[in-house]
């Protein structure tokens, strides 16, 4: 599952794992009795060990994969971020690790989409599912020193509301026009723009900007407001970014 084949589907596996059939795979997965609960509880256990107590930077965001038709479930039409546009499949909030130059999967949540709820089922937003994936890493012992996520998650109270309940700094971003970034000149002060490289692991990098903007001195919270240029020097969009440390 983490090889640079293009199509994860069993036959193409066995082939990159040197199995001549892909039985053995199919029967692992649907015969075999073993249980994903027990085995994404052990390798929880495990990274939690490998970190040793160490304190990371956690990120939440959501990965959303195209798929046909509507048997699996949870597919629908809806916005799928690795295509950037609205199209059918099944999307899940996630929540990665950082710890220096490494990158590492805790939990992920299915989003399900009202539509395609079973009966019964409580319907819950992506920030809602954020929390639960929160809370649940503090209970199993995790300990991460900063949060960062995207404007979904820094427009959400109930988010952010979690985050200051257990005193974790973050990092979040929210849109340029968003009520909570309205703020009178009188009651904030704006730093000089500062230009920086972002560079991408490609290898490739874009220039930006930043500026920071404190606020009354009432609230502890900054914001800095980040501005891209594309290719063609034309500005490209304006992202702000929530700031509680």
């Amino acid at each position: 599952m983490l090889s640079d084949i293009k199509r994860k589907s069993l036959p193409e596996i066995a082939k990159a794992v040197g199995l001549h059939d892909a039985q053995p795979l199919q029967n692992f997965l649907t015969n075999s009795p073993w249980s994903v609960v027990a085995l994404r509880e052990r390798r929880l256990e495990l990274t939690l060990l490998m970190l040793e107590g160490r304190s990371f930077k956690l990120v939440i965001d959501e990965t959303g994969d195209k798929k046909k038709g509507k048997h699996t479930d949870y597919v629908a039409r809806q916005y799928i971020g690795n295509l950037g546009k609205v199209d059918n499949g099944i999307v899940s909030v996630n929540a990665y690790g950082v710890l220096g130059d490494l990158t590492f999967p805790l939990i992920f949540l299915i989003y399900k989409p009202r539509k395609r709820l079973e009966v019964g089922g409580v319907y819950k937003t992506k920030p809602q599912l954020a929390v639960e994936i929160i809370e649940a890493l503090l209970k199993i012992g995790f300990n991460f020193d900063l949060v960062l996520a995207d404007s979904l998650y820094g427009e959400s109270p109930t988010f952010i509301a979690v985050l200051s309940k257990y005193e974790k700094h973050y990092l979040l971003a929210i849109r340029s026009n968003h009520r909570e970034f309205s703020l009178p000149d009188q009651e904030a002060k704006y730093g000089v723009w500062q230009e920086f490289e972002r560079k991408f692991s490609d290898g490739k990098s874009e220039k930006r900007y930043i500026q920071q903007i404190n606020e009354s001195e009432s609230r502890l919270m900054s914001k800095y407001r980040a501005y891209l240029i594309n290719s063609c020097s034309k500005a490209f969009g304006i992202r702000i970014v929530l700031v509680c440390l």
